[in-house]
């Protein structure tokens, strides 16, 4: 950081104040961060047609009944784990839509080479059957943005990755936390405790979370009044977000940055 005058960071100051300004007297005001966030990627329409069947079963749900369960592209859980998500997703009585990914050989797996095996075969014998009328289980892939911009959606069971947070909070959507590494851990830490909007499971002394855990928390941020007021927290945020990029924050730190280019030209 003290070889540079300025760091551009994808976020937002209504988002993340304090963080800018520590990170800012770090470098003894040396320093100028850039927040022009938050950015992020649409998807491409082909991306779309290929997950069709996920978007058209989501516009049967009823409006925010729907959980969106992803640990994003490289996030892979152990087979007790996925034994207790499933169980746990059941228990709870709540609709939901599962990106699921063949499971690695540890809980705190980093990222991995794709199975070729099938996903789905990994889940317990009956699950899918029992579940069909409220859930649905896709292999690998969704078209995130899509899903989480969906009336139906009304959670997200997230690893916390950067962008899946910067997706969830600019569509207004609640978390449970789920952080698998790096990062991870400290963006469930701002969400749940910092801005509030999210909910965080607790493991067991074996570092899995059970299926009454999950069902308890997902039925509160679904149905309960914790969940209600996340959602009213996030509906503030989500505006922020939107006017930060409109004319607010981020477009004014732009000008600002556009201006101290200008001026350097001028030298």
């Amino acid at each position: 950081m003290v070889t540079t005058d300025g760091i551009l960071i994808n976020t937002f100051l209504e988002m993340e104040s304090g963080a800018v300004r520590a990170l800012e007297e770090f470098g003894n005001g040396k320093i100028r961060l850039y927040p022009v966030g938050p950015i992020t990627q649409k998807g491409s329409s082909s991306e779309v047609d290929e997950s069709d069947k996920c978007l058209k079963w989501l516009d049967k749900q009823p409006p925010s009944s729907v959980l969106y369960v992803s640990f994003g592209s490289g996030g892979t859980l152990s087979q007790n784990q996925i034994n207790e998500l499933a169980s746990g997703l059941e228990l709870s009585g709540q609709r939901f839509l599962w990106v699921l990914r063949a499971p690695s050989e540890s809980v705190s797996a980093a990222y991995l080479e794709a199975a070729n095996e099938d996903p789905l075969k990994f889940l317990p014998s009956g699950f899918l059957e029992r579940t069909k009328e409220k859930g649905l289980v896709v292999p690998s892939w969704a078209p995130q943005v899509q899903v989480l911009s969906h009336n139906s959606v009304g959670g997200f069971l997230s690893h916390c990755g950067w962008n899946s947070t910067l997706e969830s909070v600019q569509e207004g959507v609640p978390i449970i936390t789920w952080p698998l590494f790096a990062e991870q851990r400290m963006n469930a830490v701002m969400l749940t405790d910092g801005l509030k909007v999210a909910l965080r499971p607790k493991f067991n002394e074996d570092g899995i979370i059970e299926k009454e855990e999950i069902a308890k928390v997902v039925k509160c941020l679904m149905e309960g009044e914790e969940g209600k007021g996340m959602r009213e927290r996030l509906r503030n945020l989500k505006d922020s977000a939107a006017n930060a990029l409109k004319h607010g924050s981020s477009t004014q730190t732009l000008s600002q940055l556009a201006n101290h280019w200008e001026n350097l030209t001028k030298v």
